[in-house]
């Protein structure tokens, strides 16, 4: 399982007895993760065994920007030990910069200052993440625990519906149409993982998408060669047929 690989990953005590059907254990995990890994709750998540655990839980997953169809409690511990991994590589990121620095700062080398302002810019820093999902929600788009994946929607987005032409010409750009029932599609194999399972669906779709748009490069090729080979027009002084 996904989450087990996470939690093992993040050195989580009971990784091999947790039950994530068990509402205790999942509780347990979350409040685990949150004291020793993510830090970032602006509420208590104890008592776990308080009525109001789940209203709270709901609220946390909500300031942390999970998404909102994420519903169920093995899709949302998948979404919080990832949340956690990130937080920890961030964490051990400055570590390394730090140990580089005073590595660097010991050798003769020419300081050299940039003036290009994104050389410097931390991809990974608060303000950094917090502007980019400030971006990300103005265009409906759901934000990502790392802020590199969110930035690259982003730029998809921007660069794909938001240029001069796409905005003078939007029908051109956005797709109309009935949404396709991901859910009910065929994969054509079966997996355990639930969340494995969605993202084989989404991949599978995004590659019947690339082999799409291929086709239809291909076919505008094969017009164009076939104008210029079919032109009747012939030049017998130059034994030349079309241009």
């Amino acid at each position: 399982m996904t989450s087990k690989r996470l939690l093992n990953a993040l050195e989580y005590p009971e990784v091999d007895s947790f039950n994530i059907k068990d509402d205790t254990s999942f509780r347990k995990i979350v409040v685990w993760l949150e004291k020793n890994k993510i830090k970032r709750a602006p509420y208590p998540l104890e008592p776990i065994n308080s009525p109001e655990w789940r209203k709270t839980y709901e609220k946390y997953k909500k300031f942390l920007g999970c998404p909102e169809n994420i519903t169920n409690d093995e899709e949302s511990l998948q979404w919080l030990a990832g949340y956690a991994v990130q937080e920890e590589y961030s964490k051990k990121k400055d570590v390394l910069k730090k140990h580089v620095a005073e590595e660097t700062a010991t050798k003769n080398i020419p300081d050299i200052k940039t003036e290009n302002p994104l050389d410097t810019l931390d991809f990974y820093g608060n303000d950094f993440t917090d502007g980019i999902n400030k971006v990300a929600k103005l265009l409906n788009i759901t934000p990502h625990p790392n802020p590199t994946i969110t930035l690259k929607a982003v730029k998809h987005i921007v660069t794909n519906r938001l240029t001069q032409h796409a905005l003078k010409n939007p029908d051109k750009y956005i797709t109309k149409g009935t949404p396709f029932p991901l859910q009910d599609a065929d994969l054509g194999f079966d997996l355990s993982d639930p969340v494995l399972k969605q993202a084989a669906k989404i991949l599978r779709m995004l590659y019947i998408q690339d082999l799409r748009h291929l086709q239809t490069k291909a076919n505008e090729l094969i017009v164009a060669v076939q104008n210029i080979t079919a032109n009747p027009k012939t030049d017998t002084r130059l034994g030349k047929v079309g241009f």
